[in-house]
């Protein structure tokens, strides 16, 4: 959902064709993720993202640095799961957006929705949802990958945003190099297939925001109209 990339969007309509197979959704070890003690390197190196085919089926792992990598031996990085939330004040229609900050290694100083990141292997609370999950729309994994990063990137609590409260709209296969901050040869992308969550709270002043300094340098509310205005190139 990032603003200024070199996006494709490719159509699957194969996507759903794998439902039947059973996809276990229990991970085989579990780790306590601690976002405050790990540097931009660490998540790079030591994240361990989902890695997909193209039916949205969880195949194996990589390294979030090695799945980002846009390189001659993979031209699009290696296809993971993603997700992107939107968070609305429903008193006023505004959503909130993020301004990643400058110390991020890909797309960093970019306008982006509430909060974009990926559901990962091996969490205390397992993050993998099968193609049952999918199916039926619960998608648990991805919604508790966006609980705990909306905490430690906008310093919500855990508590503020309940895990039920989440809608899955829908998922979206695409690739977009970094080449705003790379140029045209940007060894850094994204190849996902990314989950669309939406959530309302009452009022922006119901929810805890405490954005961290590693990961977003400015937030804002933002109507419909100011938002489009935003999507215009200056």
């Amino acid at each position: 959902f990032a603003k200024n990339t070199s996006t494709q969007v490719e159509s699957h309509p194969n996507l759903l064709s794998s439902m039947g197979n059973k996809q276990s959704s229990t991970s085989t070890s579990s780790q306590k993720w601690d976002g405050n003690a790990m540097s931009q390197d660490d998540f790079m190196e030591r994240d361990t993202v989902l890695v997909l085919n193209n039916d949205d089926i969880v195949i194996g792992s990589e390294s979030k640095k090695a799945s980002h990598v846009f390189s001659t031996d993979q031209s699009r990085g290696v296809l993971h799961r993603a997700f992107s939330v939107c968070l609305f004040d429903s008193s006023t229609g505004e959503m909130l957006l993020q301004k990643r900050a400058s110390t991020k290694i890909t797309f960093p100083n970019v306008w982006t929705n509430t909060c974009c990141s990926h559901p990962l292997h091996g969490m205390e609370v397992n993050e993998v949802d099968g193609p049952e999950d999918v199916k039926d729309g619960s998608v648990r994994g991805v919604k508790a990958a966006a609980v705990r990063k909306l905490e430690h990137e906008l310093g919500i609590p855990v508590g503020e945003l309940p895990i039920d409260n989440f809608k899955f709209l829908t998922r979206l296969h695409y690739w977009a190099a970094d080449t705003v901050t790379h140029g045209e040869k940007s060894p850094w992308g994204e190849h996902e297939i990314d989950y669309v969550l939406f959530i309302t709270v009452p009022s922006k002043d119901s929810i805890t925001l405490k954005p961290h300094p590693d990961e977003v340098d400015d937030v804002c509310w933002v109507t419909q109209s100011k938002l489009l205005e935003m999507f215009a190139d200056k």
